[in-house]
């Protein structure tokens, strides 16, 4: 039963992220290079606000139940705001490996696509919302959209500030997804997408679903 409780949670909180990398990512060696590097820039954000967490708790040094809650909503604010300095940094480095690449590339398109590169339920969501919330960061960085850029840290602070009603799930959960949908939406326009295309590609698949089921058995 445990062995079962855990594969499906797995499978919940990581299954569509490795669908992603899977469909998107894993064909092409150079984007699963690229997407290792994101990661190694997330690891290291997460190092270094642990860090300063664990040295403000240190400074702290009180079992007062409101000082540790206020050290906790510090280190997460600072974490999320650490998190999408590094997203920054990561960009930067992007369009510097694209103007490397073009150098000594053959041809005339960018060989590395920035807002490609971005890539329990409330971990579901949270992998999601990153997905998002880096389509929408780069082209934000890219188009010098600051008001965007602005909107992905508040809705980054507000959707981990939502962590702190657990484990009042209807409290987190339901707002959390609102705001995954809503920046699905927000990417999904910003990568290039449309409702004709949209349209277009569940029309495809209607077509191939019909022909598969009249070939004979």
């Amino acid at each position: 039963m445990t062995a079962a409780v855990f594969i499906g949670c797995s499978f919940i909180a990581f299954g569509p992220a490795l669908a992603l990398c899977v469909c998107t990512i894993a064909a092409e060696p150079l984007r699963l290079v690229f997407l290792i590097a994101g990661g190694f820039f997330w690891l290291v954000s997460l190092l270094l606000s642990s860090l300063v967490w664990f040295i403000a708790v240190q400074i702290g040094g009180s079992n007062n139940a409101s000082v540790k809650k206020n050290l906790l909503i510090f280190g997460v604010v600072f974490s999320v705001l650490l998190q999408e300095v590094f997203r920054f940094a990561y960009y930067k480095l992007l369009k510097k490996a694209n103007k490397g690449l073009m150098t000594i590339s053959q041809e005339e398109t960018i060989p590395i696509s920035v807002r490609l590169l971005s890539y329990a339920f409330m971990t579901l969501a949270i992998v999601l919302l990153h997905v998002f919330w880096g389509i929408v960061f780069f082209d934000a960085c890219e188009k010098k959209k600051w008001w965007a850029l602005a909107l992905v840290i508040l809705s980054h602070l507000l959707v981990s500030g939502l962590t702190f009603l657990n484990p009042q799930y209807e409290g987190s959960l339901v707002p959390s997804y609102i705001i995954m949908m809503l920046m699905g939406t927000w990417a999904f326009f910003t990568a290039g997408g449309s409702l004709r295309n949209l349209k277009l590609c569940l029309m495809c698949r209607d077509k191939d679903f019909l022909l598969a089921n009249q070939r004979p058995r």
